[in-house]
């Protein structure tokens, strides 16, 4: 088939991109005017904010993932920054969802990204699954937004997935990039109370589970892109030092995560949400890596 893919070039496009060229499909690569891809791939120019296309190669595309926005974690929430991370989501998934909606012969399924932050934060005896409502603060706001502008390619009767994808393990970003110097260094532990729950998935996981919602057409609305097992960030960290051999004696104290983070600390660090992925399970879809410390090795 023929996919598109935006977000190509990070964490979770990269690995995906890799796995379906190895499959045989087609790449087009979703880009802005100006942005760096690698050469030799064929490209797609697309710009939500002067509403600019190359409707003609979308209309060729049999799948359209899309994955881009600015990073959560990458900088300080400031007010500017926090706008970014609506606006780099809601605008870019609302324009795509009308030109996919307009399209003569529109793909049979769209695949956008979201998160978990969906459903908030809570205790760690609630559990969320695709059929909870959103949560509250700043997270759960972007997602339901996010999620919502793809209405219009729905309308139009085309398979929407809306991805809400967890924390990603991986040597090459996400939380474990972050903290993988400290740890290394002896002086990693956990955050806060550590009580906080935290739910996970292998970055190879990632690949695995979009082929199976292309496989599975009954697959369709929210979909939970994380390992049915859920930990507290204190397992967390006693299994992450136990797979890279270091002491984790040095916790993090709630004000120190505040003081270095931000709001970011209290909405990402301090607290947390455990979520299952009940539709994959109903689905039939097995795990490869299911459990935390078999995870943690392959992703390290």
């Amino acid at each position: 088939m023929k996919i598109a893919v935006s977000g190509s070039t990070g964490l979770i496009g990269t690995a995906l991109i890799k796995n379906l060229k190895s499959q045989g499909h087609d790449i087009v690569r979703i880009a802005r005017p100006g942005g760096s891809y690698p050469p030799g791939e064929e490209v797609m120019l697309m710009d939500h904010k002067t509403r600019s296309i190359d409707q003609k190669k979308l209309d060729e595309c049999d799948i359209v993932i899309h994955l881009a926005g600015a990073g959560i974690a990458d900088k300080r929430w400031t007010d500017d920054y926090k706008s970014e991370i609506l606006l780099s989501r809601v605008e870019s998934t609302k324009f795509l969802s009308e030109a996919l909606a307009v399209s003569t012969t529109p793909p049979k399924l769209f695949i956008c990204a979201s998160a978990i932050g969906y459903y908030g934060n809570a205790d760690a005896d609630v559990t969320f699954d695709e059929n909870s409502s959103a949560g509250r603060g700043f997270l759960a706001d972007v997602c339901h937004q996010w999620e919502a502008a793809t209405q219009t390619a729905s309308e139009r009767g085309i398979r929407v997935v809306n991805l809400r994808i967890s924390a990603v393990l991986s040597r090459k970003g996400g939380a474990i990039a972050k903290m993988w110097m400290p740890f290394i260094m002896g002086v990693g532990g956990k955050l806060g109370d550590g009580k906080q729950m935290f739910s996970w998935i292998a970055l190879d996981e990632i690949p695995r589970i979009i082929d199976y919602i292309i496989e599975n057409e009954l697959l369709m609305g929210p979909v939970n892109a994380t390992a049915p097992n859920p930990v507290s960030n204190a397992e967390f960290t006693k299994v992450f030092g136990s797979v890279i051999k270091r002491p984790t004696i040095f916790p993090v104290p709630a004000f120190g995560a505040r003081l270095l983070f931000g709001e970011m600390a209290d909405a990402m660090l301090l607290s947390g949400s455990r979520v299952v992925p009940k539709k994959l399970l109903d689905a039939g879809y097995t795990f490869k890596y299911g459990e935390l410390g078999p995870a943690l090795k392959a992703s390290l």
